[in-house]
């Protein structure tokens, strides 16, 4: 016969056009299933033309091809239903005598449909069910079916209808493993940018609180100073009022510098992370509030990578400010040892601990050991037997090598 479509129906050439399923779960597919309905009537409709030996498409005929067309509005909802009709209505269609054209093209929407919705097993067997009826009707039951003298189907044109069904169902499901790589993907990215995010906010808060609790330890306790002697002492108070300006004036820019971090990604920081080259600076602030500390370096100093000279920095402070706060000791000895590829510090005080509520959050000694275990390193923070404490950290420092 002379037809210009063979009779396993396909592959049409626009088997895929209007395949792919709604991205909203359960939306009817009215524009897709509308293209699908226009695509399988204007085919038919030309391949009739060339195959005066079929019957003609009369309003059966076309009452099948809707029919099979609509049940894809059902599609998303109910994948499976949805192939079973397509497969029965074509069926019908082809046991009919009906002329051979796109009438497999809902078939194929819906079985892609099911298999990117995770039925591939449910499609292979449906499909072979196809396969089954469509061999039935063009080897055995052909003569009993119109169109009288239909001399059935070539045993090579269902190696080719077999083929494309195969063709389908592997595109489809290499679409789902796509599509599921993909929600992979986004779903760990979305994850790593939650992570990043929630160690920013814990970075921003740590770097906050240490920078105020230092500095309004030293203020709160000037102020009772201040408090305690304007009247007898107005020197004293003043010395006490000038210590509060310099530490809330460093206090101030530390904060300033931390927030910095919040500005638009890319712009460098106006001022450089604090270090132990700074260590100074907190002996004096220190020593404002009544504190007399005494440093002692062990071996030979050298530059630490910044993460580990901030960190440093900020563990020593910390130390210091629980000395302030809860230590009856006015004397505090920090120790810095430089090792092979290591740095540790030491922060003591003779104690005893005075049980007094300075204002503290408590968080201090857990922001110092998430400071020394992003970096690999180890807190031991510890009451002495003589009735002291002592914060011990052990930071990793590895020594460049120059070339």
């Amino acid at each position: 016969m002379n037809a210009p479509y063979s009779r396993d129906c396909g592959p049409p050439p626009w088997a895929g056009s209007g395949g792919a399923p709604s991205p909203r779960p359960r939306r009817v597919p009215w524009l897709s299933t509308l293209l699908v309905a226009v695509l399988v009537l204007a085919g038919s409709g030309f391949a009739a033309k060339g195959q005066p030996d079929r019957e003609r498409l009369d309003a059966y005929a076309l009452a099948l091809l809707l029919l099979g067309t609509a049940l894809l509005l059902a599609r998303n909802r109910w994948p499976v239903a949805s192939l079973v009709g397509t497969v029965a209505t074509a069926l019908v269609y082809l046991g009919a005598g009906y002329p051979y054209g796109p009438v497999c093209t809902p078939t194929a929407v819906a079985a892609f449909t099911v298999v990117v919705a995770g039925g591939l097993r449910a499609a292979l067997w449906i499909g072979g069910g196809f396969l089954a009826g469509h061999a039935l009707i063009g080897h055995w039951l052909y003569q009993y079916l119109p169109p009288t003298g239909d001399p059935g189907v070539p045993w090579g044109r269902e190696v080719v209808f077999a083929a494309w069904v195969a063709a389908v169902l592997t595109a489809s499901e290499l679409v789902r493993v796509r599509r599921e790589a993909w929600a992979r993907e986004r779903l760990e990215r979305a994850a790593a940018a939650k992570r990043r995010a929630d160690q920013e906010r814990l970075r921003i808060a740590r770097e906050l609180h240490d920078v105020l609790a230092h500095s309004i330890s030293v203020i709160n306790v000037q102020a009772g100073v201040g408090l305690a002697l304007l009247d007898s002492d107005p020197e004293q108070a003043r010395t006490a009022l000038t210590t509060i300006k310099a530490a809330s004036k460093e206090a101030l820019g530390e904060v300033r510098q931390v927030l910095d971090s919040l500005r638009t990604p890319g712009d460098a920081p106006r001022s450089p992370a604090p270090g132990l080259d700074r260590l100074p600076e907190l002996v004096e602030q220190a020593a404002g509030a009544g504190l007399n500390v005494t440093v002692e370096t062990v071996g030979v100093r050298r530059p630490l990578p910044p993460g580990t000279d901030l960190a440093a920095f900020r563990i020593v402070q910390e130390g210091l400010t629980n000395v302030v706060r809860h230590s009856g000791s006015r004397v505090a000895r920090v120790r810095i040892g430089y090792e092979a590829g290591r740095v540790v510090l030491r922060v003591d005080d003779d104690g005893p601990a005075t049980g007094s509520d300075a204002g503290g959050s408590g968080n201090g000694l857990a922001g110092m050991r998430e400071r020394a275990a992003a970096l690999g390193g180890t807190i031991d923070a510890s009451h002495r037997d003589d009735g002291g404490f002592r914060v011990r950290a052990d930071l990793p420092a590895p020594v460049k090598e120059t070339v």
